[in-house]
């Protein structure tokens, strides 16, 4: 069993930065995916970006590719979201997901993540 925890959003200027992080409890294998998400209002949850915990592959989403930095700290068993250069259209709640294991070209699908956070909210303003 994992739990999940995010934390660092809030309120944040257009064009500036804001870093989530994601503290997971429980036993972390070295194989598990490591994900973020986001849904704003109205739409579809998206895929942001997934992450091997043993770093040995990262896939960005379209929308996160130049601007978002996934990385990890497993001393204290945490995934970090580094956000640049927001837009409002980066208004969303994230989430933070763990799946057991990487399948190639899917890992943007929803059904191959077992335990989600609560989901953070990021709201980018002018």
């Amino acid at each position: 069993q994992v739990q999940l925890a995010e934390s660092g959003g809030g309120l944040v200027q257009v064009g500036g930065s804001a870093r989530l992080s994601c503290a997971a409890s429980g036993r972390i294998s070295s194989d598990y995916v490591m994900a973020w998400f986001r849904q704003a209002p109205g739409q579809e949850r998206e895929f942001v970006v997934a992450t091997r915990w043993n770093g040995a592959s990262t896939n960005y989403g379209d929308s996160a590719k130049g601007r978002f930095t996934v990385s990890r700290d497993r001393a204290k068993n945490t995934v970090y979201l580094q956000m640049n250069i927001l837009k409002p259209e980066d208004t969303a709640v994230y989430y933070c997901a763990v799946g057991s294991r990487w399948v190639v070209g899917q890992q943007s699908l929803e059904r191959h993540y077992d335990y989600w956070g609560q989901g953070i909210q990021v709201t980018v303003s002018s």
